[in-house]
């Protein structure tokens, strides 16, 4: 790519961010700020953050702090990530996989906390009748899944634990739309994709998992910062962390209520919520070197993959003391 091709990316990119903040906003600048005293713009996909936003606990603990938030809604990880880049939020979720692409483009971002490991949350799915059996049987089959994603990741270690190479199947590139589109067709013979698209899929495709990712991959969420906001905010980030931590502890005590506002959130079946839950893992805590070893593993083999351009470093990517 050159420089101005890569010019040309980020202007369109940011344009199409600040029109996604403007729908959000209603009409606000792109990374308005208050006058006086701080704030913390989170970005958000429907998900927990959804439900942190509406019952306003994060907002009444910051207040005495002299801290506002703000929310704005992504429909992806990856805009988000170009939202911090180009200073228009402060925090945000995120899977694996992004942040190692945005880092590799120079994003000044860090790893704020993490959840716990959720292998169950994405998974390899065939169709009900399907011949294929067992990872073996995908040698030369047709697997579509988003790229450049944790379920990239996900395939190759599955392919490697079972003895086989990544250029043994014939990877189809789709976003999940896309990839539900095809499955339901027979344009291709399996689909690897995680939750909530995942239960969907089992529940109104009649889908047959394959393999979850236990025993493969940890599969954690993200929650990211800036550099600069993490020097100036550790007060604000620890505070944000364990208000997610708190949603994921009533979560694990509450799956039916829980599940039942997720589903209003995400506009799906509650059936399909209940489904994700009951097999998911909870808990949110700050970023360790432990948790950062694993996304090495991650930045190595997209680099590895020719994914990115250059390998990275993640030993410096957590705010210090968020613990």
């Amino acid at each position: 790519m050159t420089f101005a091709h890569d010019i040309t990316r980020r202007r369109l990119l940011t344009q199409a961010l600040a029109t996604s903040v403007l729908a959000t906003t209603g009409g606000l600048a792109l990374a308005q700020k208050p006058t006086t005293g701080r704030v913390l713009r989170v970005g958000h996909q429907k998900g927990w953050l959804s439900i942190l936003k509406g019952r306003g606990t994060l907002e009444k603990e910051l207040a005495p702090l002299g801290v506002t938030v703000t929310w704005t809604e992504f429909n992806a990880g990856p805009v988000q990530l170009e939202a911090l880049n180009v200073g228009a939020i402060d925090f945000g979720d995120v899977g694996e996989a992004p942040p190692i692409f945005a880092q590799a483009a120079g994003a000044p971002l860090v790893y704020a906390g993490a959840t716990v490991p959720r292998p169950k949350l994405e998974a390899i799915i065939v169709p009900k009748d399907s011949p294929i059996k067992t990872i073996a049987d995908l040698k030369g089959k047709r697997v579509a899944y988003n790229k450049g994603s944790n379920v990239q990741y996900f395939l190759v270690k599955l392919l490697e634990k079972h003895g086989l190479q990544y250029s043994d199947v014939q990877s189809v590139f789709l976003p999940p739309p896309d990839a539900r589109a095809a499955f339901q067709k027979g344009a291709i013979d399996a689909w690897i994709i995680w939750d909530p698209f995942l239960a969907s899929a089992q529940k109104t495709l009649d889908a047959r998992l394959l393999a979850d990712a236990s025993g493969v991959v940890s599969n954690r969420a993200y929650y990211f910062t800036s550099r600069d906001f993490a020097s100036r905010n550790t007060d604000v980030l620890k505070i944000a962390i364990r208000q997610i931590n708190d949603i994921d502890t009533w979560a694990s005590k509450n799956k039916a209520a829980a599940a039942a506002e997720l589903s209003a959130v995400l506009g799906l079946d509650k059936g399909i919520t209940e489904l994700y839950l009951n097999r998911s893992e909870f808990g949110t805590a700050p970023v360790n070197s432990a948790i950062l070893a694993e996304q090495q593993k991650i930045a190595d083999t997209f680099f590895e993959l020719k994914l990115i351009p250059k390998k990275l470093n993640l030993l410096h990517a957590a705010p210090v003391d968020l613990g």
